[in-house]
């Protein structure tokens, strides 16, 4: 081995192991930034590697989590996650341009190329001082419900009948 060759040998393994995939085995999410227990090679734990999320973006990966770890500056000791990905509750079947929001109890929000949906078996909150809704026809509950009556239209109280006021607004 010449001496060029003994310089880089010990280059060559650092770089061949700074980027790995990884499995999330523990989160803590009570940090600033959130940190990963993660096993790399077989037998090989880290803990508390930091985790890059994208601002505005955050998550609570489950355990079984597939990720890819990078050793800054090749050195294992110094471990980040860059990515996770789960694919065992990946939502697909998406057209081109659409994005959503998913977790792995099937819930969703989904900007659709010709709507957004939110689709949900639990509870969906909106917290806010005032919600505004602006639209040609709004259905609370199903398409072609009951008319209801808004603040200010006229409605017969011995019939329940609505007098005069939109036919936009229905429920089922």
């Amino acid at each position: 081995m010449n001496g060029l060759q003994r310089f880089i040998k010990p280059l060559e393994g650092r770089v061949r192991l700074m980027v790995a995939r990884a499995i999330v085995r523990l989160v803590d999410d009570a940090t600033k930034a959130q940190s990963v227990q993660i096993e790399l090679l077989e037998g090989e734990t880290q803990d508390g590697v930091e985790r890059y999320q994208d601002y505005g973006f955050t998550s609570v990966p489950l355990p079984g989590a597939e990720a890819v770890a990078v050793a800054v500056g090749g050195l294992r000791s110094h471990m980040i996650v860059i990515k996770v990905e789960d694919r065992r509750y990946r939502l697909t079947g998406l057209q081109a341009g659409e994005v959503a929001l998913f977790d792995d109890q099937g819930q969703m929000v989904k900007l659709a190329r010709d709507r957004i949906e939110i689709v949900s078996e639990n509870e969906v909150k909106v917290t806010a001082p005032k919600v505004i809704v602006e639209s040609e026809d709004v259905n609370l509950g199903a398409e072609g419900g009951q008319n209801v009556a808004r603040i200010g239209d006229d409605v017969d109280l011995g019939t329940g009948k609505i007098i005069s006021g939109s036919d936009k607004v229905k429920s089922a």
